[in-house]
């Protein structure tokens, strides 16, 4: 059988319309890609920094008088002292009674001339040219806290102002320590809690 020059021709523009079809899919489907590909968005938020500002021990200021300190207990519960440490700073040295239960104690801290016992009366040796009495109101017995008091007699020593530290006892709602110093220095007196504490810092006297 014989195909006309026409039909030829005729197939030969199908086939090539055909083509021309199948190339423009191609390149819509191409171009779809690309434009999911574009749409595709990463972020990433600003990173900061920040450093709450710290203060140097040479930034506190030295305490600068001798009379006698007293505060009144807050919200204490359950308070018994249960160790001392000293703490060197620049200006001072900072005694820290520490307390097992919750609030703060009141306190009354005044030199004294001779340290005795409350109780008995009787003295106790405390090393130093001067006695700071210390006087932590608000505070319980061991037996009713359930904590370890802090056994009586020295109990710290220092280096600079503060010679050393003697824990007394606890006696009717109150417990009693002498910080021995170099001569009656300026001190100063705060309490804070979580967890409880009383600060006696020593000024540093050249």
């Amino acid at each position: 059988m014989r195909i006309s020059p026409l039909c030829r021709g005729a197939g030969s523009a199908v086939l090539l319309a055909t083509a021309l079809l199948l190339a423009g899919c191609g390149q819509a489907a191409s171009t779809d890609t690309d434009t999911a590909a574009s749409g595709v968005t990463t972020s990433s938020a600003p990173v900061t920094t920040s450093a709450a500002p710290t203060t140097g021990q040479g930034d506190e200021p030295a305490p600068t008088g001798t009379a006698a300190a007293s505060g009144d207990p807050a919200g204490a519960e359950g308070l018994t002292v249960t160790s001392v440490r000293v703490g060197e700073h620049e200006e001072f040295q900072r005694v820290v009674f520490e307390l097992a239960g919750t609030g703060t104690p009141g306190w009354l801290v005044e030199y004294v001339d001779a340290p005795s016992s409350q109780g008995s009366g009787a003295p106790v040796d405390v090393p130093g040219e001067a006695y700071l009495q210390v006087v932590l109101t608000g505070t319980s017995y061991p037996y009713e806290t359930g904590a370890e008091e802090l056994g009586r007699g020295p109990v710290a020593t220092g280096t600079g102002p503060v010679e050393g530290v003697v824990y007394d006892a606890t006696f009717e709602g109150q417990s009693v320590a002498w910080i021995g110093t170099t001569g009656q220095v300026p001190f100063q007196v705060s309490a804070l809690s979580d967890p409880s504490r009383l600060v006696v810092d020593v000024a540093k006297v050249p």
